[in-house]
């Protein structure tokens, strides 16, 4: 029974670290992962301490006088001073908290739209289930089969010839449509115990209200899940956007770009200096890492218990 006991807790047992082979094998392991982390930051920790420098030290290196004379030009990856000026000069400069502002506007009707309009279509496949439901999943997991490309040339017909074009509605719309949400959520869905919805509809609950007042509350599990892909899916999306806020203003005449859209309109202006981009860059870069180290136990929680396996 112990032996049982301590093949469920791992791969390897204590005893098995008597071996010396064991022990070279797990110390090699280690090491291939320390590496393989370090090999993962190295761009992310030089992107960001390249922001710290100015332009002459970013392109040319640290100044050093030889001995004999002369100069000469040394990199190095740690910058002479830190001056987190530089980052502020470049934020004020730049107003990248207008950019900042347009995308948690995205990201808060993309995030809403994810939950509402794809829980209520998986609700109704998984709980409700019409006649012609089966087509209807069929053709929402045949769409999964197709690449997001094929489609972005009629999607951007059609939110043309509907007037949306400018507007913040698209990209809204489009997270609300997602056949990976809705799989995500009818399987999750259908997990949920009838008992519930039976003692639910007992009580004069209609199936509208079942949803938001019952279901939709059990639900936080994937509902987390779900937030935290549509977060990090919409700050991250540039294409789309590209095309449908393309020269887009306020009524008062600023632009309604998202981050990722301005940074490729920066890097393409003449008015940059490289080492504006890197710190563009660390700015957008800065909420995806945020919100996976604030998250990222909730976020490891929430996939064991909504069953999805990676």
């Amino acid at each position: 029974m112990a032996g049982k006991k301590n093949n469920e807790l791992g791969v390897l047992r204590p005893y098995d670290f008597v071996k010396p082979s064991v022990k070279i094998s797990y110390a090699l392991l280690i090491a291939f992962l320390v590496l393989a982390l370090l090999v993962a930051l190295m761009p992310f920790v030089w992107v960001m301490l390249a922001g710290f420098k100015d332009q002459r030290e970013f392109i040319r290196g640290l100044r050093h006088a030889l001995p004999e004379g002369g100069v000469r030009y040394i990199p190095r990856l740690l910058p002479e001073v830190f001056l987190l000026e530089r980052y502020i000069k470049t934020w004020n400069d730049t107003r990248f908290y207008r950019y900042y502002l347009n995308s948690l506007i995205v990201v808060a009707g993309s995030v809403i739209s994810a939950l509402v309009f794809n829980g209520l279509l998986a609700y109704g496949l998984a709980q409700l289930k019409p006649k012609g439901h089966k087509l209807v999943l069929g053709l929402i997991m045949g769409s999964m089969m197709l690449p997001a490309t094929t489609s972005l040339a009629p999607l951007f017909v059609n939110i043309n010839r509907i007037g949306l074009s400018g507007t913040f509605w698209p990209l809204w719309l489009g997270v609300g449509a997602s056949a990976f949400y809705v799989i995500l959520y009818k399987n999750f869905f259908e997990a949920l115990p009838d008992s519930v919805m039976e003692s639910a509809r007992l009580d004069g609950c209609g199936n509208l209200a079942l949803f938001f007042r019952i279901v939709f509350p059990l639900s936080m599990p994937i509902n987390m899940v779900i937030i935290i892909y549509a977060i990090n899916g919409t700050w991250s999306d540039f294409l789309l956007p590209y095309l449908v806020l393309n020269n887009a203003k306020w009524p008062g005449g600023a632009p309604m770009e998202t981050v990722m859209v301005r940074l490729f309109s920066y890097q393409s202006s003449n008015q940059a200096t490289d080492i504006d981009i890197i710190r563009a860059i660390v700015f957008s870069i800065i909420p995806p890492i945020l919100l996976f180290i604030l998250f990222q136990r909730r976020i490891t929680e929430n996939i064991v218990a909504s069953g999805i396996k990676g």
